[in-house]
């Protein structure tokens, strides 16, 4: 080995050892004549000196010399740091290294950007810092998390071996179900005209694992799909996925329970509360506006419907008598809202669909609204009563659909929130995590436009068993076996119980879906002949492991706790991908290109 320890190990019991570190220079100091470089390896750091009354002139001036990021081999002794001088914010800081040779193994030249200093690091463009990723990842702050994400990652395995699961990798290039997101498609060379597709998820796959008697299956699986980007979205992302035979939807709240217990012990050293509290898909969409809430803060949303239905104030009566509802939430201490807040909360409120946002601040004892006046006694007297309502107060409103009025309050309420955390009179604890399952999910959703029905979920999620003879008749009505695990207003995955038997899963697909006979044969034959051959019941979830990560590490953007991440529009900044394809390729191909046509 080139070394003998790592840069975090001295410490005072070393005193008196020779020892050779290999690193990088951190940084480094001219105090009298005497050089002080800081040697940084994926450990930590060590300060070590060189006196010029020591070393050679030559050894000396390559010291003086050195840029930051150079790499280097440091030998010397041991001592513990002179009285005042000790260095309290890193562990090595009470020892130094007294320096007698030096090897520079690489030379760095003048950096694109600082990475010794996290705040001006933490200033420098993202697409920069993207350009030269193997710079950023030297930073201490996102190395942690690159560690973090290594140890969770062990655990996870460690766990699901304890449970008796068994790692089974399943294929990257996979065949096109485009009933879902958008997918990569990748050419074959060998079946001209014909192409693979990156899986979204390894669904369809672990779900024969079962149909194989496999029983317990685990991975953690690169998933792909071809959407619009965000901060808490890639086109290439991990879950860990999982499937399991003759359970049931509390055997998958149990089993995840547990793993999140464990990751976030060993990830925050915090103890999680278990039983994780449940919430049906209504509830939280009728309190929250979301089906992923954030219940780390009050503020949830009213129902006013009938005492509204026969109200004065037209645009309320009137959304009631069209078989809309009347719903409400108390923004506390937010009647000081400024004209451009007031602006933004309405266009939120435009965005779904409604004309405007009707609001009532609470000043100087008195409601100031132009609604107000429509309103009879018992109306504001429910207000008061269902709301709380004191001075200082901004209530808000939303008539309309229920689903509408409540997504439309939903939005808002975390706006509210973002508003006056930044205030200081909103504050929450960093170490508060509020899990919940989110249960009881419609199976079904409706396309108005195609004028037809789809999965909620996915077409493999199982109905509830007593709501499986409306299937056909009263689709609105079914609900699915389906599971949503939340954790502060962020959904860290989701599952289900799935269809087992092939005559409903035909029934699901032929007359709910309405997929044609040779749809269903192209896309899912291979599934459906598997099932004929006696399929367990089985149901399983994912969870998102970047997403995962990046709460545990406190950073908003998983891009942050992946080494290599795309921008925002999907390309590579350090490698320059995507990029165009050599003629002979597409030729190897049978592809053809074609300009594509100015918008």
């Amino acid at each position: 080995m080139k070394r003998t320890h790592h840069c975090n190990e001295m410490r005072p019991e070393h005193s008196g050892q020779i020892v050779t570190l290999c690193g990088w220079v951190h940084s480094k100091r001219d105090l009298g004549g005497v050089l002080f470089i800081d040697i940084r390896d994926r450990e930590g750091r060590t300060q070590t000196v060189f006196d010029p009354s020591d070393l050679s002139s030559e050894l000396f001036e390559q010291a003086t010399h050195l840029h930051s990021e150079s790499v280097v081999r440091v030998t010397g002794k041991v001592r513990v740091r002179p009285d005042g001088t000790e260095n309290s914010k890193i562990p090595t800081g009470q020892v130094e290294v007294m320096t007698t040779e030096m090897e520079i193994l690489n030379p760095a030249d003048v950096l694109p950007f600082p990475v010794d200093d996290p705040e001006i690091a933490a200033k420098v463009n993202e697409e920069l810092r993207l350009q030269y990723r193997y710079l950023d990842l030297r930073r201490p702050e996102l190395m942690k998390n690159i560690r973090l994400r290594s140890r969770l990652a062990t655990a996870t395995r460690v766990f699901m071996e304890e449970q008796g699961f068994l790692e089974v990798e399943t294929p990257t290039l996979f065949k096109s179900t485009p009933e879902g997101a958008r997918e990569f498609l990748v050419p074959s060379r060998v079946h001209p005209g014909q192409f693979y597709a990156l899986p979204q998820s390894p669904q369809q796959f672990k779900q024969i694992l079962m149909v194989a008697g496999v029983e317990k299956y685990f991975q953690l699986a690169r998933c792909y799909r071809d959407e619009d980007l965000r901060a808490d979205r890639q086109p290439e992302f991990t879950q860990i996925d999982i499937e399991a035979s003759f359970i049931d939807r509390e055997d998958i709240y149990a089993l995840i329970e547990g793993l999140l217990a464990r990751m976030w012990k060993l990830g925050r050293d915090i103890e999680i509360p278990l039983p994780f509290k449940r919430l049906s898909y209504e509830e939280a969409i009728n309190r929250y506006g979301t089906d992923k809430p954030d219940t780390r803060f009050g503020m949830e949303i009213v129902d006013f419907t009938e005492e509204f239905r026969e109200s004065q104030f037209k645009v309320f009566s009137g959304a009631v008598g069209r078989g809309g509802v009347v719903k409400a939430f108390n923004a506390k201490s937010m009647a000081c809202v400024t004209q451009g807040q007031m602006e933004t909360m309405t266009e939120y409120a435009q965005s779904f669909g409604a004309k405007g946002l009707a609001y009532i601040k609470v000043e100087g004892g008195e409601w100031k609204s132009p609604i107000v006046k429509f309103f009879s006694e018992a109306e504001k007297a429910a207000l008061i009563e269902k709301l709380a309502i004191e001075e200082g107060d901004l209530i808000l409103f939303a008539a309309d659909q229920w689903l509408t009025a409540c997504e439309i309050l939903g939005r808002i309420r975390l706006y509210v929130s973002d508003v006056l955390q930044k205030q200081g009179k909103l504050v929450l604890d960093p170490n508060q995590f509020e899990f919940l399952w989110v249960v009881e999910f419609p199976l079904l959703s409706f396309d108005k436009e195609l004028n037809r029905w789809y999965s909620s979920h996915h077409p493999f999620t199982s109905p509830v068993v007593e709501d499986i003879p409306f299937l056909i008749d009263d689709p609105k009505r079914v609900r699915g076996q389906h599971y949503d695990i939340v954790v502060n207003g962020v959904e860290l995955g989701g599952g289900s119980i799935r269809i087992h038997q092939p005559e409903l899963q035909k029934t699901v697909f032929k007359d709910v879906l309405q997929l044609d006979d040779e749809t269903i044969q192209s896309r899912f034959g291979y599934m459906l002949e598997a099932f004929r051959y006696g399929a367990p019941p089985h149901g399983g979830i994912a969870l998102g492991f970047d997403r995962l990560i990046a709460l545990l590490c406190g950073t908003s953007s998983i891009r942050d706790v992946i080494a290599f991440p795309k921008t925002a529009k999907g390309t590579d900044l350090m490698t320059s991908s995507p990029s165009a394809a050599e003629p002979r390729q597409l030729k190897d191909l049978h592809i053809q290109l074609r300009s594509a046509k100015k918008e």
